[in-house]
Order: structure tokens, then sequence, then C-alpha cells
């Protein structure tokens, strides 16, 4: 079936849906209405900008709550309109089903949130976006399931080309939400005046080598285990060192959660691919972080000894990023797929705190009765490149893997340092 046809089979309804959401699959004045606006990109520094000096009135009315009121449904129908133009056959599949309608619920909820104009309206508001954003933690995995059982139906390029524009948009919308979050906390206090200065949920002396070290305490005091795909396992040694060096008093401002999430990320997977690369070394060979502080940006490389990316799933590292079958085959192993049916279940926000916590329950799960029982309730589910190299590419970023196989492999992440990038959504 081609990508066209495919289309044309999805205008009809889909009859597995109850009536009242096949009514509003396709025709609905309301979301057509929304998704002729435009949304309104912003930048790190206007949101800083914004937040500098918050009290009440720019609160509610000049900046932040019903900006994030009004603007969220926008973003929310640009992407219902990306599920409706998904052949039919993707749009049945298990999964995509599910996100639709917590889309169009949220679509909704959002549309028919009143006007925002005192401060009681606005603790009302907040507890509305958290609870949003806890019924939308199903939405990565299930998305990654829904579009890995349809790969065979997709090309390549249509498949990661939607679920980078479903994934960034959802970062954008989580960012809004988040911040209006963190500025009503914060409110009568000067949150830039604290030992971490920040406006917001954005840093503005975010430390580089305070994140890398953070993170790399965290991962060294879980206890050793590296399971290879023959499920062998050694626990009898020390995880890798890591060796900081470069620009290290480089401060920049920046989403923390977003930066602590790609360094977790990036330096699990070295310490991970070293361990098994020299399985029966009795000292592993370190791993060296770099920070480079240019003029308009930051950077970090990320080289370890773990042997490369060689696979035979892959034909190049940057298919690591993919959604598609065809680009990285592990997207349809049978343990893949049952990881992210499980994920779905429990939900991933894709947060830095998450992070922790799964590797931490990982590492305990010999403890565990029903890890005992084989069920183990933290798989590997394949997301964690993916979401960090659209983490690092929202604000303008990038994030390459140079495979040196055979010896290891350099990661190179680089962040803009003046915050003046637009969102990378796509309207």
């Amino acid at each position: 079936m081609s990508w066209q046809s495919g289309c044309l089979i999805a205008r009809r309804l889909p009859r597995t849906r109850p009536l009242s959401t096949a009514l509003h699959f396709y025709q609905n004045r309301q979301l057509d209405i929304y998704a002729a606006k435009e949304a309104h990109r912003l930048t790190l520094r206007q949101l800083v900008f914004f937040g500098r000096q918050m009290d009440n009135d720019r609160l509610i009315k000049a900046s932040s709550a019903n900006y994030v009121r009004t603007e969220l449904p926008v973003r929310i129908a640009h992407r219902i309109r990306d599920l409706q133009t998904l052949p039919y056959v993707v749009v049945t599949q298990e999964g995509v089903a599910r996100v639709y309608e917590l889309y169009w619920s949220a679509f909704e909820k959002f549309r028919h949130f009143p006007k925002i104009t005192n401060l009681s309206e606005n603790e009302t508001f907040c507890e509305f976006l958290e609870n949003i954003l806890d019924e939308h933690a199903p939405v990565i995995p299930s998305l990654s399931l829904g579009l890995s059982l349809a790969s065979p139906h997709l090309p390549p390029d249509s498949l990661d080309s939607f679920m980078h524009r479903m994934l960034v948009s959802r970062i954008s919308r989580r960012v809004l939400a988040e911040h209006h979050l963190a500025l009503t906390k914060s409110l009568g206090t000067n949150s830039l005046e604290a030992p971490d200065p920040h406006v917001g949920i954005i840093y503005t002396a975010l430390n580089l080598q305070s994140s890398i070290d953070k993170c790399v305490k965290l991962l060294q005091n879980r206890p050793y285990s590296v399971e290879d795909d023959m499920e062998e396992s050694r626990s009898d040694r020390q995880w890798p060192q890591v060796i900081v060096d470069g620009h290290l008093g480089t401060k920049f401002a920046y989403i923390r959660e977003h930066l602590e999430y790609i360094l977790f990320e990036l330096l699990k997977n070295a310490m991970r691919a070293t361990g098994l690369r020299h399985r029966d070394a009795i000292t592993l060979p370190p791993i060296r972080a770099t920070i480079v502080a240019g003029e308009d940006d930051v950077g970090v490389r990320i080289s370890d000894q773990g042997g490369g990316l060689t696979s035979a799933c892959i034909q190049s590292p940057s298919d690591l990023f993919s959604f598609s079958h065809v680009r990285n085959a592990a997207r349809m192993d049978d343990d893949r797929l049952g990881a992210l049916r499980s994920a779905s279940s429990r939900g991933v926000k894709a947060t830095f705190a998450e992070q922790v916590r799964e590797e931490t329950e990982r590492s305990q799960e010999g403890k565990d009765p029903e890890s005992e029982a084989g069920i183990a309730p933290h798989q590997r589910i394949g997301l964690g490149l993916p979401m960090s190299n659209i983490f690092a590419t929202y604000f303008g970023g990038s994030l390459e893997l140079v495979s040196l196989d055979g010896w290891g492999t350099d990661v190179y992440l680089r962040l803009p340092k003046l915050g003046t990038n637009l969102e990378g959504i796509e309207v």
C-alpha cells in the first residue's frame, strides 16, 4: 500500500471507534479553526525575559497563564491533523489510536478552559496542567509501539518525519506547561539569587561540569551489572571512571532537565558498551568527557573504548535515532515490542528523574519478586537515544555519533549558548 493510497483509505471513519469519536475524526469545525492558527515559537531568551520579573499581573495576564491556555490547543490541533493524515493501517495500530484519543481529549479540555483572571483561578489551571501532563505519560511509548508495528507500511523518511514532529511538539508543550508551573511556584521569591539561579525551568548559569559529575555519580553508584545478548552478567567490578577535561568552568543558560537527560543517556550507554567490550578486564578503560565553550555554543565530546556501534541492525550510527525497522531492525524485536507495551501501561515522561529511578530499579531487580519470577519491569525500550537527539535539536543544537569500529565511539553534543534560537517545532 502506498502512502498516498493509504491516506485515501484513512478518510473512511474507523469502525472500531465509538460514534462520538468517529464523528470528530476528520470533520470538526473547532479543530479546523485551531489547526489554521500558527503556533508562536519562542526562544530560551524570551522565556527568561518574560519570567525574570514575574509578578501577579504578569503571571496571569501578560505572559504566562493565558498564553499557555491559548497556545497549547493550537499546538495540539496541529498534531491531531498530523495523525489524521496517516494511512488507515497506521491509525488503527495498537498505541496510535490511544494517542489520538489523548490528544483529542486534551484539545477539548483546553478549548473549554475559561480565561484566567486571578491567582485562585491560576491555581486551578496549574492543577489542570499537572493532570494533563500525567495523563499523557503513555504518549511516547504508545507512539513508538504503534509506529514500530506500522513500520512496514510507511517509508522510513515519512515515519521518522512524523515521529520527529510529534515528539518535538510534545516537548514544546511540556516546556510551556512546566515553565508556567515553575513560575507559579516561585512567585514572590527571587530565584535568580538562589545557589542555582533560574527562571522557571531555565537555569541561567548552568554549570556543565557539575551536570556531568552529577550524572557520573548517579551511574557509578549503581551495583555493577552488564548483561549482554547471551544474558551473561558480571557483577564483580566497578564501572569505568569518567575523566572530565576541557573548559571546566563553562556556564550557560539552558533547561537543566534536557541537558541532564542527554548526558545521563550518553554516559550510561558508554559505560555499558565499555563493560561489554572489556568483559574479561580487571579494570575498565576510562571514558573521557571533554567540554568546549565556543562563542555561540557549548560542546561536549564523550569518548569511550566500547568497540564502536557496529551492528547487524543498523548501517549508520544515525540509524539509532530512527523509529523505522528499515533503518533500525531492532524496532521489530519481540522483546522490544513487549517492553514498549509494558512502558505504555505505566507511562514514560522522558525526564532525568525517571531515568535515575529506572536505572536504580533495574540494578535492584535481583531483589524484586517480580524480577525473580522473570517479569522484568524496565527492559530496554530504545527511546533514550532518539529522545536525546530531539532534546538536543529542540533549540537548534545537534547530537552526532561517530563510530570507531573495533575501538570505541565518540559522541558530539552541541547546544546553543546565547538562547536566541527558536523552538524547532514544525507548524
